[in-house]
This record gives structure tokens, sequence and C-alpha cells, in this order.
């Protein structure tokens, strides 16, 4: 049976203020002379390029806010909120995070959505989660945006799920380039798993 479309309404926000410059900054470019950095809420543009390259949950996070006409913070503002909440833990220049359930239990008590950790997520629950109006953020390979063929590892970094086809499932990638791989870029299902570490983060709308 054929499946119809569904492509969400969900603005496009990368982890990088000059979504423009993505290319640059995921080949090496120092992310504190982005010109856009203090947008971010960072008190420096140190602490921008430090948390910059971390931020692919806090993006995603902020498309959710926006698709549903919430107020969208700052990402470092963000950041703070959910290190706060356990979801990040900085060891001096080490992060370990996103960490899902702290992320999930978050969302839902700060901003009152429908959110859980999925630490087994299908295709077939996100094909169910996009068809019945929610949103998931997928854990899978940064290399996700060219399609590589051979991938050394899965999971890593978050990508939206906002749509998909029979054929293709439609992510908004944080760290995208802009010459489509940012917003609605189709990924191949039977692509999917080379990079999908078969976990992630349901989100739906306001719960209760």
């Amino acid at each position: 049976m054929a499946v119809s479309t569904i492509k969400h309404a969900v603005p496009y926000y990368s982890q990088w203020e000059s979504a423009a410059l993505v290319p640059e900054f995921v080949a090496g470019a120092d992310a504190a002379l982005d010109p856009l950095w203090a947008g971010s809420g960072a008190d420096s543009p140190e602490e921008y390029a430090f948390w910059a390259p971390r931020m692919c949950g806090v993006a995603c996070l902020r498309m959710v806010l926006g698709s549903l006409e919430l107020p969208v913070p700052p990402s470092v503002e963000l950041v703070k909120e959910l290190s706060a909440a356990g979801a990040y833990v900085r060891d001096g220049d080490a992060v370990k995070g996103l960490i899902h359930r702290p992320f999930a239990e978050y969302v839902t008590a700060r901003w009152g959505l429908d959110a859980r950790s999925a630490p087994v997520l299908d295709h077939r629950t996100v094909r169910d989660t996009l068809a019945g109006g929610g949103v998931a953020m997928l854990s899978v390979h940064w290399a996700i945006r060219t399609l590589t063929p051979v991938v050394e590892a899965r999971g890593g970094h978050l990508v939206l799920a906002v749509g998909a086809t029979e054929d293709a499932v439609l992510v908004h990638n944080p760290s995208g380039f802009p010459d489509g791989s940012q917003q609605y870029a189709p990924v191949p299902w039977a692509d999917l798993d080379r990079f999908y570490a078969g976990r992630g983060i349901l989100l739906g709308g306001r719960a209760g």
C-alpha cells in the first residue's frame, strides 16, 4: 500500500547561528568568528564556539518550539537549562550528552510537551509518530548529510524527522549544508540504517 506524503510545517534552525557557513565550520573554520554568534545568547564567541558543534539537539528543540508557536530561546540559553536538568554533563572540555531521558523529562516539565526517550525506535514507529502529527529526533551519524556510502559508526548526531514519503524520511538537519541537506532533506528508508543508531526522542504536541 502506498504511503501518503507527510510534511509538517516546521521552521529550520542550524546548530550554528550562520546556517550558510556550516560547510566552513564543519571543515574546521573557527566558530568564534561566526558573525552572528551573539544571537546564541553566549557570553563570548569562545563560549559559543565550544557549544555550537554540540547543539544539534538544542537546534531540534528550537525547531519543535517554533512549530508549536512557543517562545524560542537562544541556543546557549537552552544549553544552560539542559545542563541544569542533567541532559548535558560537562567535565572540563569534555561533554556527555545530549542524554535522551533527562532531555525528554525537561521538555515535558519546562514546555508542557509530550516527549519521551525511545531507546529502541524502529522505522514503523517513526512513520506512525509523523502520521499522528508528531516529530522524532533521530540519533544518526553526521555523514547522513551527504549519504556517505561507508560510515564507521552510527549515532552521535541528532536530526529532526519532520515528514515522510513511501521511499524516504524527511529531516531537518542542524548540521546540514545549504545546498539541500538542511531542510526537508530526503533520506531513503533503505539507506537510513547505515547512519541510524535505532534510538531517539519522540515529541508530540502539548501534553495533557
